[in-house]
């Protein structure tokens, strides 16, 4: 297959990495700071041409194919500007199952920057087992009346939106009571507190409290019970690497890493080496599929697997080259031990593609 740019494909291209080399150094690519500013990287990619590329012009994207994406990704990985803010997932979600008037009132502000957003599925005592969450919503009037405990919220601190999943139904299967709605964070009974990284961020997660907040009804997400329809349309495009740019950051990352090794390549740099470029690959066929319209499902799950062995052998290979004298190499290895839990577990990706792909233990 020729994965080679088009003409148009070349002066997108082009036209970024120009538009990059003005924007170097002015935006942070780690740490808090990065967390801080992510909002006003996410507006100037947008205002240059660079974020929405691919999402309906109706809503301020640019309906442009897949690829334009991936081109993204690739050119901000090699010019070591910060990754391009990882929305996809929301976007999806929304305008999958929300109405018409959802779309139009919330996906322009989330897609150009103006209104931030996060997500409220995990709790402390259901991750990977997201169905068993136990915050609730129960209606009064047109509102309904939210208690409960999210953790692992990307953005919280920032937010002003949580697209957030809710049990309304204790009287059924626990899959069927779930209700997703779009909650204002402004308001009385929503309290936010960071969570530290091993790494010491304390930008990037927070745990959200939920004590009496309100939302109105018109923002629910679907119909009552159709949280978990919502949650497993996220968390499958969430597991895409082909719609995340991992590929790219890895790639970089090895690059760097062999620059550092003078030569002497490690077992665990020239695996990192082999896992990166397989990945690559691997992202190049998943977006052909997805060019020709195909929808991949739980074979999601088979690509979140290959991203954790990749970053974690790009983490491996980091603390084997370097050690823990360069600080970005090992925050990279820190931070490769979080993607066999984040996006759920390893283990539950392995349940899904042994009964929903396999078919075992049927």
């Amino acid at each position: 297959m020729d994965f080679r740019d088009s003409p148009s494909e070349a002066a997108f291209r082009e036209r970024l990495r120009s538009w990059l080399i003005e924007q170097k150094g002015k935006f942070p690519t780690s740490g808090d700071e990065y967390w801080a500013r992510a909002g006003e990287w996410h507006q100037a990619l947008y205002a240059a041409g660079f974020f929405g590329t691919t999402w309906p012009k109706e809503y301020g994207g640019q309906d442009l194919p897949a690829v334009y994406d991936v081109i993204v990704d690739e050119e901000i990985a090699k010019a070591g500007a910060p990754a391009r803010p990882s929305l996809g997932y929301l976007v999806v979600g929304l305008s999958h199952h929300g109405d018409e008037s959802l779309a139009k009132r919330f996906l322009p502000g989330m897609i150009d920057g103006t209104e931030r957003w996060c997500q409220g599925f995990s709790e402390p005592g259901a991750g990977s087992d997201l169905a068993s969450l136990t915050t609730t919503a129960v209606k009064d009037g047109n509102e309904y009346v939210v208690d409960g405990h999210k953790i692992w919220t990307s953005y919280s601190d920032v937010a002003d939106w949580c697209l957030l999943l809710a049990r309304t139904d204790k009287d059924v299967p626990k899959h069927r009571g779930l209700t997703a709605f779009i909650v204002p964070m402004h308001q009385a009974g929503v309290m936010q507190r960071p969570l530290k990284m091993i790494s010491g961020v304390t930008k990037e997660f927070g745990q959200v409290e939920f004590d009496g907040a309100r939302v109105s009804a018109d923002n629910m997400v679907g119909a009552p019970g159709d949280g978990w329809k919502l949650a497993m349309t996220v968390v499958s495009h969430e597991r895409e690497p082909s719609t995340l740019g991992f590929s790219a950051r890895y790639g970089k990352l090895v690059r760097q890493l062999a620059k550092q090794s003078d030569g002497a390549a490690s077992d665990e740099l020239s695996w990192a080496w082999v896992q990166t470029e397989m990945l690559r690959l691997h992202v190049r066929r998943r977006l052909s599929e997805q060019m020709d319209g195909i929808a991949h499902g739980p074979q999601g799950s088979l690509d979140k697997l290959l991203m954790t062995w990749v970053e974690q052998s790009v983490g491996h290979a980091a603390l084997a080259t370097v050690g823990t004298g360069d600080e970005e190499m090992f925050g990279a290895y820190m931070y490769s031990r979080a993607q066999s839990v984040m996006g759920g577990t390893s283990q539950i990706q392995k349940n899904i593609i042994a009964q929903r792909i396999l078919g075992l233990g049927a």
